[in-house]
């Protein structure tokens, strides 16, 4: 039996995780879970999983919490104590990161440290401090096991291959739903229309990051951390099917894909029964049905976020801090009406140029710069 433990039990990677679980009560067992804010989904699960321990936002949180179901038993605890909590808890063997913004990078560094194994579904600890991540995993017994389902199509296709034999990654993505706008039809969009994703059915910030394609950018981020391969061997393609999740091309000019369908079970199942594949219910390909597989070169010009991450890739410092933190900032602004869909992308640019760039900064110094990107993006949102 596995032991899991969960950050960011009630967003959308971490309510996947627990359908599988439920599937599976004989190989898994919970030992961890944290919420942020919805403590009535918390309580469900608290109820059906019986967890060790849990962490919330506050004392308000545990009140709520408390008064929806009973906690006799279990340790809770509040934000960043309560997460690390979690991930170094001694019976914690499977720690699955999967918390929306900067919050996940100290937890992840702790269970590194302490060996566990990391189903990583957040972005923000490879961009923005993938280097020092990297560092730590390579001197512990710890391990990453991508959830990202292209990260994830990566890491199967790389199996018992050696990176010096890849040509290129490609990294795979629909495309957004504004993949056939102009970029004059781009200025019309409304919170709304962006919200609707084609293909997946995802957190309100990553299906805005899809809409601009800055999910791809931050994707090449990560790609090039957790592969340990030049970014610029990086590459996206537009495949607004979504059946295959990734591929890569080898020296040889063979091309290995990951296929299946557009469901984030698969890849939460392929790292919580890693290196072992279980069978499940789940849909699978029906290739008799399947009319076409299409694919294009992604449009820069008219997402600009994208072309942004892509520069700053080919960096090795706090630029993709920086840069993280003024898109959080940003799509949140968009989400609460402050901004226009088109001005994420020119507030992160005016941030990075703000910005002095360090190439090999400490931990102490990406949360520095961290805080001062958001500070800098606030006020170019209020300005607008």
């Amino acid at each position: 039996m596995k032991k899991i433990s969960i950050l960011g039990a009630t967003g959308s990677i971490g309510t996947n995780t627990l359908d599988v679980i439920s599937k599976r009560p004989v190989d898994f067992r919970v030992i961890g879970l944290s919420a942020y804010s919805n403590m009535r989904l918390l309580a469900k699960q608290i109820k059906l999983f019986k967890p060790k321990l849990v962490s919330v936002k506050d004392q308000d949180s545990i009140r709520e919490l408390e008064k929806l179901t009973d906690l006799s038993g279990i340790r809770v605890y509040t934000q960043e104590q309560g997460l690390s909590k979690i991930a170094t808890h001694r019976e914690t063997e499977i720690l699955v990161v999967a918390t929306s913004g900067t919050i996940s990078l100290v937890p992840t560094l702790l269970a590194i440290e302490q060996g566990k194994t990391i189903a990583l579904a957040n972005k923000e600890p490879l961009v923005m401090a993938g280097k020092i991540v990297m560092e730590r995993l390579r001197k512990s017994k710890g391990k990453i096991i991508p959830v990202d389902s292209e990260h994830s199509a990566v890491f199967q296709c790389l199996q018992n291959s050696d990176i010096n034999t890849v040509k290129n990654i490609y990294l795979t993505g629909s495309g957004g739903p504004f993949r056939e706008f102009s970029k004059q039809k781009l200025k019309t969009v409304s919170l709304e229309m962006a919200l609707k994703h084609p293909k997946w059915k995802m957190g309100r910030k990553i299906t805005i990051d899809s809409a601009t394609l800055m999910n791809k950018g931050l994707e090449i981020i990560e790609a090039r951390w957790l592969f340990d391969i030049a970014p610029e061997k990086i590459k996206v393609v537009v495949h607004p099917e979504a059946i295959i999740h990734s591929m890569v091309e080898f020296y040889d000019g063979s091309v290995l894909s990951q296929m299946g369908v557009t469901d984030m079970r698969l890849p939460i199942q392929y790292a919580l029964d890693y290196p072992n594949r279980r069978p499940n219910h789940l849909k699978a390909v029906d290739f008799f049905a399947l009319k076409k597989l299409t694919f294009f070169k992604p449009d820069e010009n008219k997402f600009p976020c994208l072309k942004i991450a892509k520069k700053i890739a080919a960096e090795s410092g706090t630029g993709g801090c920086v840069m993280n933190a003024a898109n959080e900032v940003a799509v949140n602004a968009f989400l609460t009406g402050k901004i226009g869909f088109m001005s994420i992308s020119k507030i992160i640019e005016s941030v990075l140029k703000r910005h002095k760039r360090m190439k090999s900064p400490t931990l102490d110094q990406i949360f520095e710069c961290d805080d001062w990107a958001r500070r800098e993006a606030r006020l170019l949102c209020y300005q607008q």
